[in-house]
């Protein structure tokens, strides 16, 4: 599986598999990183929501923690804290795109 399969699996099809699954508090949990990541992708933010996912995300984190043993977590389950700031400095997260196919191609916005 590639990095891009990652993500779409993280932000549209894990959510919708275990729904039933899960109980509501780990299903809730797993729905704010969902649509964390889900923001932070769009085309457009404003800076007052950047506010606000930041302070949301370190609470997500924290769930999470509650959630899952603190052997699975490292250095990396603490990055999604610094991608608004990064959103902030960079702009959106689409122009930044690793993935070739995903960047938005100058005549397409013409």
């Amino acid at each position: 599986m590639k990095s891009h399969d990652c993500h779409m699996f993280m932000q549209t099809l894990i959510p919708l598999a275990y729904r039933n699954l899960l109980s509501k508090g780990i299903w809730d949990t797993h729905m704010e990183i969902s649509n964390f990541f889900k923001d932070i992708c769009s085309s457009k933010l404003q800076t007052n929501y950047i506010k606000q996912l930041e302070m949301n995300i370190i609470e997500t984190i924290c769930k999470l923690e509650m959630i899952f043993p603190l052997f699975f977590f490292d250095s990396m389950e603490h990055l999604p804290i610094h991608l608004p700031y990064e959103v902030k400095v960079g702009g959106p997260v689409q122009y930044r795109w690793l993935y070739p196919f995903e960047r938005l191609d100058i005549t397409d916005a013409m």
